[in-house]
């Protein structure tokens, strides 16, 4: 409505202590109403920001509003059976990660391979405009929650392929560089067959959707030496991955396609 952000400054730092402040401009051409009502949904203070109820009750709000009822979502019965089979088979004592729904498994010669349901094709997360702000450096509030710095060291690629040819690209990798590889639910993981200084390696690449056509790509360590770990990425992954990536978080260099 105004044209602009409410909480703008070059200076990050000083924008923190505006939206805590709720220092914030309203045009003058906004009716006095509607400043009184921005202020409250900008409240500082969550015990006296207004409700999302309060809000539909608005006099204001409720100008041209249309409210649009909905009919209740009747239970999808094959869902529900997806559920109970995905219960059972985590308490089934002989059966492994591999055996619930939607997960593949394949080993380095392709001896063991766990068909996925051709009905449940990959679906990768879905970021919303949150989980994108989040990228921000200046935004990323990690360091607060975690002890140690080399805890959680993502990496992130934006790419812009599908995510079956994604998948399809780690199954390449797998098979090349001696990892056991599993993927679903939006996960590929990468599980190492040779011994490290701590053990094997693990890597998880969790796939996010923005659009269909262009996803972001985050690398955590889940196991072995953090040494080992870089050396693979800068080494093997990073290269293996050139054909798909269109950049790496913090290079703003475009890869050649």
């Amino acid at each position: 409505m105004a044209g602009f952000l409410p909480f703008h400054d070059q200076n990050l730092m000083e924008m923190y202590k505006k939206i805590c402040r709720g220092d914030f401009k309203c045009p003058q051409w906004l009716p006095p109403e509607v400043r009184k009502l921005f202020s409250r949904i900008l409240d500082p203070n969550p015990n006296q920001r207004i409700t999302v109820e309060k809000l539909m009750d608005n006099v204001w709000f409720k100008k041209g509003f249309k409210k649009i009822d909905t009919p209740p979502l009747s239970p999808n019965p094959k869902k529900f059976n997806l559920v109970i089979s995905d219960v059972q088979a985590a308490f089934d004592s002989s059966s492994s990660v591999s055996s619930f729904s939607g997960w593949e498994t394949s080993s380095e010669d392709e001896s063991t391979t766990v068909t996925p349901n051709p009905m449940s094709p990959i679906k990768p997360n879905v970021f919303n405009a949150f989980d994108i702000i989040s990228l921000s450096q200046g935004f990323d509030l990690s360091a607060l929650f975690e002890q140690d710095p080399n805890q959680r060291n993502p990496s992130r690629f934006t790419t812009r392929k599908p995510a079956n040819d994604i998948v399809s690209k780690f199954k390449q990798i797998a098979r090349s560089e001696s990892f056991n590889i599993q993927n679903g639910d939006g996960k590929v993981r990468l599980q190492g067959i040779k011994e490290g200084r701590k053990g094997q390696l693990g890597i998880d690449a969790e796939i996010f959707e923005i659009t269909p056509s262009f996803h972001v790509v985050e690398l955590n360590k889940t196991a072995g030496d953090t040494l080992e770990y870089k050396e693979f990425c800068d080494q093997e992954l990073k290269p293996s991955l050139k054909d798909i990536v269109w950049t790496w978080q913090g290079n703003h260099q475009q890869s050649q396609q």
